[in-house]
């Protein structure tokens, strides 16, 4: 599941912010170097993962599971570097990355959180390292980049939620050529996991990784309230994907406002069908009511077709819907969800940067071979974000994760995460 979504409402604001101006981003470079940045990005992560009823790390020879806690402790190093365009008609440019992470706690006995990957007895590794590089034109606002990159779309999204994200390798472009509108098209050819460090490393369920990806899509903001999106992917041998995304905003007055978000998928296998025999419609639609430090939020998701929604080699974020949440993604055929979700910011209280979290999430009507099944999450998350000072910007953030389902779903789990962040400009 996606930790962190990028709304579609984000990405029109984006897609429309440059779009005022007389000249185009191309017209106003200030050069390689003079536009460039370097930002150095540091996470700590512990988490556990305690398999409270038929899971478990390690399988033994007569059946059953030697342990069924997992629990991990690492921390990584993310290089940024970004350079400017070139100035002229076409400006180039170059983006590059460099990152490592080193494994604290943790043994081959406790291992599967996706933190690390394991060497060649079994064990996880102490440290892994991965880097990578693109190159970028823009002519006017359309930038054209290729190599390895992290990507958005709500069909194709690489995954941040573990030590360090996912990277892509292929090409895209990006046009905001008109007022409001974004345009997106892109050919992918690998994807590096977050556990495994190699260029094309995704795997999990898909053994054989990913083949090849075409995406396209376009967000427009027709007023300062409502925008729309739609997306589409092609992933060889796997499955086709459609998107769309309605977002509206009521404002009610300076405190208060009402945001409905509805996003649907449409997916269906394809070739050699390597993620399964994929047939499923599902969509979600929350609606949010902000009043000052609070926000109140209620969501309904439904699955349907003869299978659930299926991702992953596709990026581990590709999963744009209300009731994705920090264990469950409440995605399974013919799933019906409901979710009630409560937010406070603690700065209309006099303690800026701190934050509240939680959510329930119940599911049911899932069809399995002995009937219906059901699940159900409770989340609590808190995190602080330090607004000032040398160590300005550093984040902690706790979360919480009680997890039950019926025994023809999945086990039971406790999911526990404490991350601190810090991010910082060099250049």
């Amino acid at each position: 599941m996606r930790v962190m979504k990028w709304s579609m409402i984000a990405l029109a604001v984006s897609a429309g912010t440059s779009q005022f101006a007389m000249a185009s981003s191309q017209e106003e470079s200030k050069g390689f170097i003079e536009d460039q940045s370097l930002t150095a990005k540091t996470r700590l992560e512990y988490m556990n993962r305690d398999q409270r009823n038929g899971g478990g790390n390690i399988a033994l020879p007569g059946g059953g599971f030697k342990n069924g806690y997992r629990e991990d402790t690492g921390i990584s190093e993310l290089l940024i570097y970004k350079s400017g365009f070139t100035q002229g008609t076409i400006g180039v440019g170059v983006d590059a990355f460099a990152g490592g992470t080193a494994r604290l706690d943790g043994g081959e006995g406790r291992q599967g959180n996706n933190l690390f990957a394991s060497d060649d007895d079994g064990k996880p590794e102490h440290t892994q390292s991965k880097a990578g590089a693109a190159v970028k034109f823009r002519l006017s606002d359309t930038v054209l980049k290729y190599g390895t990159q992290q990507t958005e779309s709500p069909v194709f999204a690489t995954d941040d939620s573990r030590l360090l994200p996912e990277f892509a390798t292929g090409t895209l472009i990006t046009s905001k050529e008109i007022k409001g509108l974004e345009l997106t098209a892109g050919h992918f050819t690998a994807m590096s996991g977050q556990q495994n460090m190699g260029h094309d490393s995704i795997n999990g369920a898909h053994t054989k990784g990913l083949t090849s990806a075409d995406i396209a899509g376009a967000t427009y903001q027709f007023t300062d309230n409502f925008v729309a999106g739609v997306a589409a992917s092609d992933v060889d041998d796997y499955f086709k994907k459609q998107y769309v995304n309605l977002n509206y905003t009521l404002p009610i007055n300076d405190s208060q406002a009402l945001n409905f978000d509805f996003n649907g998928y449409k997916s269906k296998s394809q070739g050699q069908e390597l993620a399964g025999d994929v047939d499923n419609r599902i969509w979600s639609l929350a609606a949010a009511y902000s009043l000052g430090a609070h926000k109140f939020t209620l969501a309904h998701q439904r699955s349907s077709g003869d299978t659930g929604y299926v991702y992953g080699v596709d990026g581990g974020g590709t999963i744009f819907l209300a009731n994705s949440i920090q264990y469950s993604d409440f995605n399974f055929a013919d799933e019906r969800s409901w979710q009630a979700r409560y937010d406070l910011n603690m700065k209309t209280y006099g303690v800026p940067g701190l934050s509240f979290m939680t959510r329930y999430v119940k599911g049911d009507n899932i069809s399995t071979d002995t009937g219906e099944g059901k699940e159900h999450e409770w989340d609590i998350e808190t995190k602080y974000v330090l607004q000032s000072g040398p160590a300005k910007d550093l984040s902690f953030r706790v979360r919480q994760a009680f997890y039950r389902a019926s025994s023809n779903v999945t086990g039971d789990v406790n999911d526990f995460r404490i991350i601190v962040e810090y991010p910082l400009s060099i250049l």
